[in-house]
């Protein structure tokens, strides 16, 4: 069906896991897989109910998206702009990394997947910082032990944002990472 890193049910277990939740695998040879996976109950409190949260953050600024599946950065690429931001989208590591080199000076932030084929998204980090040392930028991961968060802060990496993550989550993320650009 598609090219892949081979690492989509690892990052499906370490989301699950992370919620407390568990998969089951049955498999059989010439007929396919069957996965089940469970989540704890849990029920909604109240306060969240009632809670009234301010509106996401936007902003104008220009973004550079990068991530080797293509219904991924298309969701991004469309929540940004929903937020206001300019966004240019990539899903080859290599191919954003020789725009990136070609104007360097066009972007404000960078976000960029860890798994992708070819360069990872720690390895783009560091060439994009060997080209502009101060562009910030976001390193989004559903499950990594490739990277620690110390060992990419250490690369000037300035936050990670975890998979799967909703409008706000990126909203929030995004606007204090370049507010915090602004003010250094």
């Amino acid at each position: 069906i598609g090219k892949g890193t081979g690492m989509g049910l690892a990052v499906v277990n370490g989301i699950v896991e992370g919620h407390g939740g568990a998969i089951t695998a049955h498999s059989e040879i010439g007929k396919g897989s069957t996965f089940h996976v469970y989540f704890p109950l849990v029920e909604e409190k109240e306060e969240l109910k009632e809670k009234i949260e301010a509106p996401v953050p936007t902003g104008n600024e220009r973004i550079l998206c990068i991530d080797d599946e293509q219904s991924v950065i298309k969701l991004i690429k469309q929540m940004l702009e929903q937020l206001g931001y300019k966004v240019e989208a990539r899903t080859s590591s290599v191919e954003a990394l020789e725009f990136f080199r070609e104007r360097p000076n066009r972007f404000d932030l960078v976000i960029t997947d860890m798994t992708m084929p070819d360069m990872t998204g720690d390895q783009l980090a560091k060439k994009m910082m060997k080209i502009r040392p101060d562009i910030p930028i976001i390193l989004c991961t559903g499950f990594s032990e490739r990277t620690s968060e110390k060992e990419a802060e250490k690369m000037g990496i300035r936050t990670f944002l975890m998979k799967p993550f909703k409008m706000r989550s990126l909203g929030d993320t995004v606007r204090k990472v370049l507010d915090q650009t602004n003010a250094d």
